[in-house]
């Protein structure tokens, strides 16, 4: 099921393995201990790592130009800190969402890709929003009382499980192609079990929390909205690195692509989760 050349199938998926299995720990040990203003910090610097990838993608080559935009990224989650604290958070997380919803009615019409050459200012700005929303999404997430940490936690759950059942689904039952112009390797039924393995973490939540139907109810909902999401942001990076005839936006995780292409999903889910939360429950 692998196709015709597994060795390199599975040697890729050993080094991702082991590359996750490297950071997840650091992850999970960052997010459920560190206070919220320091795990703030230590996400600023991936959203950092993320612009210069951006960056790239959007043609800026000069090193220079792009510590420019990356001071540009920190200065906007200073003021993305001080409206948090000021209680304004889940309210800028709003045209965040709204963000994506026209991104994806975008890509679904979307029928060719057309190379891109130069540099490309409507990137450098469109990247703000994309890289500052999941920024803020997951601090007023981690601050969510009661239990902001495992909040956090259960999104990276929820998008590690939606995405490992799509891998899986996809390499045993796919055939046909969710989106053959973006990413001619994802497919339908990696979708399909993407949002069966969504809405199952959404009922273990459900019941861990002990939510009443209705509750219990519009979380799935949230969880399955999320991981289609989700889906958006990994094939709005894709296009954009197709434009520029990349296959990784970087090479800082072995297995897993530049920082861009590991966060990639999170820019859109972590937003429309923090919202989602804040609106139903």
């Amino acid at each position: 099921m692998l196709g015709s050349s597994p060795l390199p199938v599975v040697s890729a998926l050993r080094q991702r393995t082991l590359t996750a299995l490297a950071l997840g720990p650091l992850i999970l040990v960052g997010v459920t201990w560190l206070p919220n203003a320091w795990l703030a910090l230590a996400l600023v610097l991936v959203i950092l790592l993320a612009a210069w990838e951006w960056a790239a993608l959007a043609g800026v080559s000069a090193p220079a130009a792009r510590l420019v935009y990356l001071a540009v990224l920190g200065l906007g989650c200073l003021g993305l800190w001080q409206a948090h604290g000021w209680g304004w958070g889940p309210y800028l997380l709003i045209p965040a969402a709204l963000g994506w919803a026209g991104l994806t009615l975008l890509m679904i019409r979307l029928e060719t890709i057309r190379p891109a050459a130069g540099s490309e200012p409507w990137l450098l700005a469109l990247g703000l929003p994309v890289l500052l929303g999941p920024w803020l999404a997951l601090v007023e997430l981690d601050a969510r009382q009661p239990n902001g940490p495992l909040w956090v936690l259960a999104l990276l759950l929820l998008i590690w499980g939606a995405d490992i059942a799509a891998y899986f689904a996809g390499r045993r039952w796919g055939r046909a192609k969710l989106a053959p112009v973006l990413s001619p390797g994802k497919t339908r039924a990696g979708g399909y079990a993407a949002l069966a393995a969504a809405a199952a973490w959404g009922l273990a939540l459900a019941g861990l929390l002990g939510l009443d139907p209705g509750r219990g109810l519009a979380l799935v909902l949230i969880c399955v909205v999320t991981a289609a999401v989700s889906v958006v942001g990994d094939l709005f990076e894709s296009l954009l690195k197709r434009r520029r005839g990349l296959k990784d936006s970087g090479q800082l995780l072995p297995g897993h692509g530049g920082m861009l292409d590991r966060i990639d999903s999170m820019t859109a889910a972590a937003p429309v989760f923090t919202l989602g939360l804040w609106l139903l429950l």
